[in-house]
């Protein structure tokens, strides 16, 4: 297999999407190791998976429909598999293995075939200190975008996944890219108040325009490079309300193709009034109750 992924949204060709089945029971509270999950035990709204299960159904009829080439993982029983974007990432033709938190080790075995697919030449497998996940991880043409946690408490966060050592790692691997690190917001129990990945707070679409959540950064230069870079008129500024309910986490098929939820009235106006994109829309709520949405569940292998 010959990865290509230049940047997020040209028109793709194959993808690894995750998996919704025999996901076991929910984590208790003092397990989940992300905001929103912990916002839905609390509150006794934590998904089921014959939801889990329709939604991402509905996602890969959409992915077929657009003639891409859809991979799953092997299935692990009593797992939880639908983010597939953590266990791994591409850059241009390498793929980068996640070293993910320590909850989830088990869901890189489900990736063996694949991994083998892609040939041992083009993987990059990061020092075991070196900690990041493939949300936290926006490639755009020249730029690479790394969402961060420079905290000193960086250890006492589950939702920090992504750190420094990490960064600098991949600058030696891709000395061409203009790496910009973001520093995220960070809050494990309060998903209102914390970012977990970067794909939660800001995501291109189309040529030149993006999704962005002002307030989910710690330095308000950090939003202001990316304003800068992309240009007022073309970002869809979020509300906190939005950004909860994972509106920057929709997913592109290709520059004038996006996947939305069909909650999503607000943007999914926007993306088609103004800026002249279809917009498949399709239910992936209860799927957000996990701290993720569509970006969060796909591995792009290969875009044109």
């Amino acid at each position: 297999m010959k990865l290509k992924i230049t940047n997020e949204t040209s028109k793709l060709k194959s993808v690894v999407l995750g998996l919704p089945n025999s996901m076991g029971p929910a984590h208790s509270l003092e397990d989940s190791y992300d905001a929103k999950s912990y916002h839905s035990l609390q509150n006794g709204i934590y998904p089921q998976e014959k939801d889990i299960v329709d939604e991402m159904t509905a996602f890969e009829k959409v992915l077929k429909k657009h003639d891409v080439e859809v991979y799953r993982p092997h299935l692990i029983e009593n797992y939880n598999q639908v983010f597939a974007r953590d266990v791994a990432f591409v850059i241009d033709d390498k793929m980068i293995i996640s070293n993910i938190i320590q909850d989830r080790y088990d869901e890189q075995d489900a990736y063996r075939k694949i991994f083998a697919r892609v040939g041992w030449k083009k993987i990059i497998n990061l020092p075991d200190s070196a900690h990041i996940e493939g949300g936290d991880v926006i490639v755009w043409n020249d730029f690479l975008f790394i969402g961060t946690c420079f905290s000193e408490d960086y250890r006492s966060f589950k939702t920090a996944r992504t750190n420094e050592y990490a960064i600098e790692i991949l600058k030696e691997y891709f000395p061409k890219k203009r790496i910009i690190d973001l520093e995220l917001k960070k809050n494990d129990t309060n998903p209102f108040e914390g970012i977990l990945h970067l794909d939660c707070t800001f995501n291109p679409v189309g040529k030149d325009k993006c999704i962005i959540y002002k307030d989910g950064f710690v330095d308000e230069s950090d939003y202001r490079l990316l304003i800068d870079i992309f240009g007022e008129e073309n970002c869809f500024h979020v509300t906190q309300q939005e950004m909860f309910e994972m509106n920057p986490n929709i997913f592109s098929i290709s520059p004038e193709i996006v996947v939305s939820d069909e909650r999503f009235t607000r943007l999914n106006s926007h993306l088609r009034n103004e800026w002249g994109m279809t917009v498949e829309e399709i239910p992936y709520h209860e799927i957000s109750k996990m701290g993720g949405l569509l970006r969060c569940s796909t591995l792009p292998l290969v875009r044109e």
